[in-house]
């Protein structure tokens, strides 16, 4: 049996409190294209990457109290993120619901799972002895996929198999959930009801 007409799988929200002020639009039907402001070079460059490598489009621009910290504009970017693409799943029929990859990047390996179950989960296991990557605490990556995974619906799992560099295992991990997410998005031509024996996600 055909997919019925497909719908547009884009979201579009605002979030905005005392500590950040967020707009956001995401289409999980796109090219890769995007444009990113969260005033955070670094993490600038790995949403760049994951809208890239997930072929997602994404505009995000996010305001928030960086003379305070960066940890609430990471997390708040996790939370919006993750329910705009809740959002555009709308009721999921179609999609493959898994994915996972494995992402080399120099001497780092980062393995990433994810279940678009709609019970959030996250399993993170990264350890790194150097935890800088130049004013950017590598500890809000897990800050930041939490957020995401409590507001996606996703069981998310992310495991360090070996790197040194903090850069290459956050790009690693970065990617790595750009590609998993990705597959697991995914139409699949078998399939045109909801990939679940409960007949919901």
């Amino acid at each position: 049996m055909p997919h019925p007409a497909p719908r547009e799988r884009r979201a579009a929200l605002a979030r905005k409190t005392r500590e950040t002020d967020i707009q956001l639009e995401l289409s999980l039907d796109g090219s890769g294209q995007y444009e990113v402001a969260t005033g955070i070079a670094f993490f600038d460059h790995m949403l760049e990457s994951f809208a890239k490598h997930a072929a997602f489009d994404l505009r995000l621009a996010a305001k928030g109290d960086l003379a305070v910290d960066f940890h609430h504009t990471v997390e708040d970017v996790g939370i919006a993120l993750g329910q705009a693409l809740r959002e555009a799943l709308g009721d999921a029929r179609g999609i493959r619901r898994y994915g996972f990859f494995v992402l080399p990047m120099a001497e780092s390996r980062v393995d990433v799972a994810v279940d678009l179950s709609n019970r959030p989960y996250l399993v993170y296991r990264v350890d790194l002895a150097n935890d800088r990557i130049r004013e950017f605490d590598v500890s809000l990556v897990e800050d930041f996929l939490y957020a995401f995974s409590q507001n996606a619906g996703a069981d998310l799992h992310v495991e360090l198999r070996y790197g040194k560099s903090p850069h290459h295992v956050v790009e690693a991990i970065f990617k790595g959930l750009a590609r998993a997410l990705r597959a697991a998005v995914e139409l699949d031509p078998r399939i045109t009801d909801v990939p679940s024996v409960k007949g919901t996600l």
